[in-house]
């Protein structure tokens, strides 16, 4: 979600606040990436809500810099936003591996990337359970893979990254203490939440083939898998859609 603010307090007006007032007082992201944010929201509102806020965004550079990450993998990379964060977070030196289902998508990120400046970026393109396969044995392990894609591909891209990151392997995909982000993972609360009590509850919830639902039931999935996993240990961050951090304990 593009907003920055999560209802945490009494009212929506100071959550809003609070959120901005924690935003002006965090690290800062550079004003071009901020400008190419605000550019996607005026000219993109269908679908603008896909990008991450620069509120998460300042949690990413942060997460990523306390890690020592200079190895990115993001699965879902839209227009190229969240793409130039992870550069801007891992430095010149480091590396960000996108990939991205819609052609036309990754054509903007690229532009985006090219105009700006980062060359260290890289997408593949196409449906992310057939393109991380390509991935298999790297020279050198991911640090961070951030899944930010279609949701009810969430549980796929979760037991394909741990399969590609067998203990002992020789060339896994991540390394040992990587971390796997997980965005929307609170989906408007509905994934804690999706009785008639919950304002976002979608109209459709209910009815037989709805993508909400089958989304927020792939998320719960999701969630489920990585607190069960010996392999993992998990956080749940309830800001902004919801955060879902895990470490890779091997």
């Amino acid at each position: 979600m593009k907003e920055g603010t999560t209802i945490l307090y009494a009212t929506p007006t100071l959550g809003d606040r609070v959120s901005k007032y924690s935003e002006s007082v965090s690290l800062t992201i550079p004003q071009p990436i901020k400008d190419y944010h605000a550019r996607i929201i005026e000219e993109k509102p269908e679908d603008a809500n896909y990008m991450i806020s620069n509120f998460e965004a300042q949690a990413l550079v942060w997460l990523a810099r306390l890690v020592g990450a200079k190895r990115v993998l993001e699965i879902g990379v839209y227009i190229g936003y969240s793409g130039m964060i992870w550069a801007h977070a891992i430095g010149p030196d480091g590396k960000v591996t996108g990939l991205e289902y819609e052609e036309k998508y990754a054509a903007l990120a690229q532009k985006a990337w090219k105009e700006n400046g980062y060359n260290n970026i890289e997408v593949h393109v196409g449906d992310a359970k057939e393109t991380l396969s390509t991935l298999a044995n790297p020279s050198e392990p991911y640090d961070i893979v951030f899944i930010d894609a279609d949701k009810t591909g969430y549980p796929g891209y979760l037991q394909k990254v741990l399969e590609m990151s067998a203990p002992g392997a020789k060339n896994r995909l991540l390394r040992p203490g990587a971390i796997i982000a997980g965005d929307n993972a609170l989906r408007k609360g509905l994934v804690a939440d999706s009785s008639a009590e919950n304002p976002h509850l979608p109209a459709d919830f209910a009815e037989e083939g709805s993508w909400n639902a089958r989304a927020v039931e792939a998320i719960r999935e999701y969630n489920a898998a990585a607190a069960a996993s010996d392999r993992l240990e998990t956080f749940m961050c309830p800001l902004w859609d919801g955060l879902s951090l895990a470490r890779l304990v091997d």
